[in-house]
């Protein structure tokens, strides 16, 4: 199968049904004099570009469940794939940002195949790849702040002028993502970069770190100086990609020593967030919705039960160690007379999933309704026996892959009883809402907060997580300081 461009033709193939185009460069490859710049749309080619295979990934260690990153050597890392059901018709466009801590991730990764929702839900879906770690986040003298959210727009951009050939409607378009790449929506929401580009989001699990200018630029300076450079484009442009993920993977070992310079920063797994500079994002987005940025976008916005357990068992609990995460993650907070009946692992837990992704959603839809803009909530509480509601959980549960790569791991082998029916009410509501006829529940207003469980037997509720929701009432989530 065969469709025309703005920069020439491609070639995908059918597969069960949906047409199917893998790895079209939306940009060049930022390598060169194009080393840490904004994205720059690729020349025209001549004849018919094979697209029947994903681009490589962004320069990023081995994930554990895409295909190995030797099979598809090259540095086309800017590439978008599309599933589409007709491309002969005008449908709605869903655009997938993936997740990964803003240090990894790619569009490549088997649980991001976007057939069953594409044929399901009859919508073209979108995925695409961006810049992560110090090619794509890391503040850089010379270079512009967030070259990954620049990434993103620019693929949107793409979206906008080339979608419709491939059956969709550049005017019904949805973003969403999880993790980081719900937290790179809700940056999308608050950029005047990304306005007029899509008209519907959908943010799961949306990180609260946002980084200021000083503490991005401390950062970079600290990694950089592992190897005896300065964070700028001169002294970095000749730094071999794969040479600057062996820093920050080295380097992260050591972040916890700097907790009195980044605070809670050190104690995470990842030295990279979206960086309020003034400019490419000028504002955090809870600030931003607040007054308005996004009212005209409907937005659904949730969290997952238990977030943090994922990470959490391997780690050894005591009372110290819950001691010095309630310090970091809450201070003045008092989760113990909030929680009596909580032991040191679970007190862990839930401090760190409040502070990293349930209080930062809830409080995202909470901006949403105050700046006169639409929203619905929800929280995932189908769990499986080992991990709960953990964090990613949704995300094989939103494509429908559950056999497979991070589908397996998170969900087991086979997928316990009941998922696959969560799994067809989340590609349900999310379609549904991409079409227009809104998710089917109620939208979310501050005096009544109601939020849609996603379970075995779904139900409509007040929010949930009241007891975390009052400790967190008269916080403001904003740009992360540089503390000294």
């Amino acid at each position: 199968m065969e469709v025309t461009i703005t920069t020439g033709d491609v070639r995908g193939q059918v597969e069960k049904g949906v047409a199917v185009f893998r790895g079209i460069p939306f940009a060049r490859p930022p390598l060169g004099e194009l080393r840490f710049a904004a994205p720059v749309f690729p020349p025209a080619w001549e004849g018919v570009r094979d697209c029947t295979a994903f681009g490589p990934p962004p320069p990023q260690q081995p994930s554990p469940w895409a295909p190995p990153a030797a099979d598809r050597a090259g540095e086309s890392w800017l590439t978008v794939n599309l599933w589409s059901p007709d491309v002969g018709a005008s449908l709605p466009v869903m655009v997938w940002i993936y997740g990964g801590a803003y240090r990894s991730g790619e569009s490549g990764e088997p649980v991001y195949d976007g057939a069953l929702l594409a044929r399901e839900g009859n919508a073209v879906v979108v995925t695409l790849n961006y810049r992560v770690g110090m090619e794509g986040f890391a503040q850089i003298e010379g270079a512009p702040a967030n070259r990954g959210l620049l990434d993103q727009v620019a693929a949107l951009e793409w979206v906008r002028d080339n979608v419709a050939a491939f059956g969709g409607d550049p005017g019904r378009v949805t973003v969403f993502g999880e993790s980081a790449g719900a937290g790179s929506v809700a940056a999308l929401l608050a950029m005047p970069r990304a306005a007029g580009l899509f008209g519907r989001a959908i943010a799961q699990s949306v990180p609260g770190t946002y980084f200021s200018a000083p503490l991005a630029a401390d950062i970079a300076a600290v990694l950089t100086a592992e190897l005896g450079l300065r964070p700028t484009v001169a002294d970095l442009a000749d730094v071999p990609p794969d040479r600057l993920v062996t820093l920050v993977e080295s380097a992260n070992a050591k972040m916890p020593s700097y907790e009195e310079r980044w605070g809670p920063v050190a104690h995470t797994v990842t030295p990279f967030s979206p960086v309020v500079d003034g400019d490419v994002l000028p504002r955090d987005p809870w600030s931003a919705l607040a007054d308005g940025a996004a009212r005209e976008v409907e937005l659904i916005v949730g969290h997952n039960r238990d977030e943090y357990r994922l990470f959490t068992q391997m780690e050894r609990s005591s009372a110290e160690r819950a001691d010095l995460l309630l310090r970091v993650f809450a201070p003045g907070l008092d989760y113990r007379a909030a929680f009596p009946e909580a032991g040191p692992a679970l007190l862990g837990e839930l401090v760190r999933s409040d502070w990293l992704f349930r209080m930062p959603s809830l409080h995202l839809a909470d901006a949403q309704v105050a700046g006169g803009g639409r929203v619905h909530a929800y929280e995932l509480t189908w769990a499986n026996p080992i991990l709960g509601a953990c964090h990613a959980l949704d995300v094989p549960l939103v494509f429908g892959n559950l056999d497979g790569g991070m589908g397996r791991s998170l969900l087991g082998d086979p997928a316990p009883p009941g998922a696959a029916v969560v799994s067809a009410d989340f590609r349900r509501r999310w379609t549904a809402f991409a079409a227009g006829e809104g998710p089917g529940w109620e939208a979310y207003e501050q005096g009544r907060r109601l939020v849609r469980l996603f379970d075995a037997e779904p139900s409509v509720v007040a929010y949930p997580e009241e007891t975390s929701r009052r400790l967190w009432a008269a916080h403001r989530f904003g740009a992360l300081p540089l503390l000294g």
